[in-house]
This record gives structure tokens, C-alpha cells and sequence, in this order.
């Protein structure tokens, strides 16, 4: 049996799991329980948006889950934020002006939103309309072309990383910078804004999708950039952004991050391959069959460096429509909140497969040490 003690054992043994909260998501209080439900399940990193508040909300929730009994061993999963180098799918949101709704649409837009981000909403005057409910919308474009009138438009943005590192330093562990092949200027011009902090971060990861444009392979792109990296970071993660927030959608998303993984695999760069973009319960089964996954180890003092594999995967969109989280803090209702942690742990153990036997749920919450004004309950078994 091997568990890994640490994210970077969970890297160096392709068992890395990270969860994606969104890079524009700003639901707070599902922040806050999707970071401690993972974390109880084992999760090596929280991806959050660089919001200070949202990056909060992720603290708290991580923090909580060291007062519930969790793996045993203390773990902590670390903490990283996303920015972009230009445009991303990542850093938009959906807008509209409901008024210019007509009262007899059918509201495709409500439907297919996988956030419940689009619904009724009351502005000063008490009037209700229909609109999107910005903290909630992660950005996945799905509303914009079911609108039957048109009147669905995007808002995208670029975080001012300059401005948010060091205000985000003091409780991140991790940056994920998003690229696009052909923007070698606008990621050096980034880097050299955090360039000061990257000694402080235990990793950077760099998520970038295929493309054809401008000429040049993603493998030639991220060779250029790492170049560009100055100084170097502690540890390099190359995140192959396959389909971007599909993996919810089904299984057969996840074929593009697995083909992108194998090109950057292949070139043997500097750093750990983690996929993302499209990633579902089906991404470990298509790994093994194409022999892509490590092979396990009976012991941390063994090695597999030298076999090709990937070192993680990244759940975003999936892993967090897997679970039922209510607004509340969800360590108050055990029952509830080991309802979801064995939950997350089916997903978990996937990249996981020992993350089970160091995970009970038939331990106590830890009130004494949490304070909160709830008295300690018993977990269900």
C-alpha cells in the first residue's frame, strides 16, 4: 500500500489530484465545502480563483478539514490561483439584460447553465427579472448559443496578477498561469510581474490548450516558455487543458486532454504532465488502457521516474456537479458532509487507488478543536 504523505509524493508517484473550484467562480460558501470535502478525500491541490475573498473561503474550508479527522497523517492539500496571459475561456462571464427577455421564453439558457448561475433576481425596486448571478457563472459558454433572441454575452477579463500577488502570497501555495500558443511576450510580460514571488511558491503550473495557430507545435510553444521562465520555479507542472469545462458533458471529453497529454509526455520537458480540460470518471480508465498511468509502487522509497506516465489529473466541472453541498458550513451536519466525502473519494481513489484505507468515516469531528458553537457529533459509520 502506498499513500502518499505530501503533494509532491502524490507528483513523483502519479497520484496527484487537484481540484478546480473555477478560475471565475465566486460562490463563496461552495468554495469553502468543495475545499473541504477534497481535502477530507485526499485531494493534493484546490485551484480557486484569485479573488482574495474566494481564496479566503478555500483557507477556511482546508483548515476545517484538519479538525475532522481526516487521512491521519495531517495532509494538507495546497492551495494555487489561476491568471491569464490574454484571452481564456477561463476568465469570462456570461451576461445579459433580463428586461429585454420576452416573458414567454422557454429559458434554454436556465437549463443548460450546469451552475444554476442564470435565474430570476430582484433588483432595488423589487422587480424581478431574469439574469445571471455573476459569483456563480465559472464561464463555460454553454448559455451562449441557446439564447433564441441573442441577447446572451460573454465579459471576459484578465486578472492583474501584479496587483493580487501579494495580497493572494500570504495564504497560496501554487500559481497556475493560462497561455495560448503564440503568446510568448504577454507570458514573459506575466512572469516577470510575479517573478519576485516564484522562489515562495511550492509550484507553477502552466495550462495551455492544443492548436494549430501560428505554425508552431504545443510541444515547441512550451519549450519556448519554459526558456522565458526567470527565475526558475521549484516545481514545473504542465497542465494539458484538453476540452475546457466539459468533463461534466460525458465521457467521451476527456479523449482530447489524453491525446494532448501523450504529445507533451512524449517530449520529455522539464516538469510533471497533469491533464485537465474534459476530465470525468471515465479519464483513469482511458489512461490505463493506453498504459499512461504509473505503475503503483509497494512503498514510497521506491522509483518510477523513468517510466513515462502522467503524474495527476485535474477535476473540475465533474468533480464538483459530483456533489451536494448546501450553503451552510457542511462540517456542522456529519452525516452530510461523509455523504459527500465518500462521495469525492470515488473519484479520488481513481487516481488514488490506496487513498480508501487511510480514509475513515467512521471517525468523530473534532469540535473541541473547532470553534464552533455546535456540539460534537458522532459520524455516521
Amino acid at each position: 500500500m502506498t499513500i502518499p504523505l505530501n503533494p509532491l509524493d502524490s507528483l513523483r508517484l502519479g497520484q496527484w489530484f487537484k481540484l478546480i473550484c473555477g478560475a471565475s467562480y465566486q460562490d463563496v460558501s461552495k468554495v469553502r465545502n468543495l475545499s473541504l470535502v477534497y481535502s477530507l478525500a485526499g485531494a493534493d491541490c484546490v485551484d480557486v480563483a484569485a479573488d482574495l475573498a474566494v481564496v479566503q473561503a478555500a483557507t477556511d474550508g482546508i483548515t476545517a478539514s484538519q479538525f475532522v479527522t481526516p487521512t491521519g497523517s495531517g495532509r494538507r492539500p495546497w492551495l494555487m490561483v489561476s491568471f491569464n496571459d490574454g484571452q481564456d475561456p477561463h476568465f469570462r462571464k456570461a451576461w445579459f439584460d433580463g428586461r429585454k427577455c420576452p416573458v414567454n421564453c422557454p429559458r434554454p439558457c436556465e437549463r443548460v447553465c450546469p451552475a444554476d448561475a442564470i435565474s430570476l433576481l430582484s433588483d432595488k425596486s423589487g422587480l424581478s427579472g431574469l439574469g445571471v448571478i455573476a459569483e456563480r457563472c465559472y464561464g463555460c459558454g454553454r448559455c451562449l448559443p441557446v439564447c433564441p433572441y441573442g441577447l446572451l454575452k460573454e465579459n471576459a477579463f484578465t486578472v492583474a496578477a501584479g496587483e493580487l500577488v501579494p495580497t493572494l502570497i500570504p495564504f497560496i501555495d501554487a500559481i497556475e498561469i493560462h497561455t495560448q500558443i503564440g503568446r510568448q511576450i504577454e507570458f514573459q510580460r506575466l512572469w516577470q510581474q510575479i517573478a519576485s514571488y516564484i522562489p515562495q511558491l511550492k509550484l507553477v503550473a502552466v495550462s495551455c490548450p492544443d492548436s494549430e495557430a501560428y505554425g508552431i507545435t504545443i510541444v515547441d510553444y512550451l519549450t519556448e516558455l519554459y526558456q522565458l521562465m526567470d527565475p526558475k520555479p521549484n516545481q514545473l507542472l504542465w497542465q494539458t487543458d484538453g476540452r475546457p469545462m466539459s468533463g461534466d458533458i460525458g465521457r467521451g471529453t476527456t479523449l482530447a486532454t489524453v491525446r494532448l497529454a501523450e504529445k507533451v509526455l512524449n517530449a520529455r520537458l522539464p516538469g510533471y504532465v497533469q491533464l485537465a480540460g474534459g476530465t470525468n470518471d471515465y479519464t483513469v480508465a482511458k489512461l490505463r488502457s493506453l498504459n499512461l498511468l504509473k505503475p503503483r509502487l509497494q512503498s514510497l522509497g521506491e522509483t518510477n521516474s523513468n517510466t513515462i506516465g502522467i503524474h495527476g489529473i485535474a477535476y473540475g466541472s465533474y468533480a464538483r456537479r459530483l456533489l451536494n453541498l448546501g450553503d451552510g458550513h457542511l462540517e456542522d451536519e456529519p452525516e452530510q458532509l461523509w455523504q459527500q466525502v465518500n462521495l469525492a473519494l470515488g473519484l479520488v481513489s481513481q487516481i488514488k487507488p490506496d487513498i480508501r484505507n487511510a480514509t475513515s468515516i467512521s471517525h468523530f469531528l473534532k469540535q473541541e478543536n473547532y470553534p464552533k458553537p455546535s456540539p460534537a457529533a458522532t459520524v455516521p459509520p
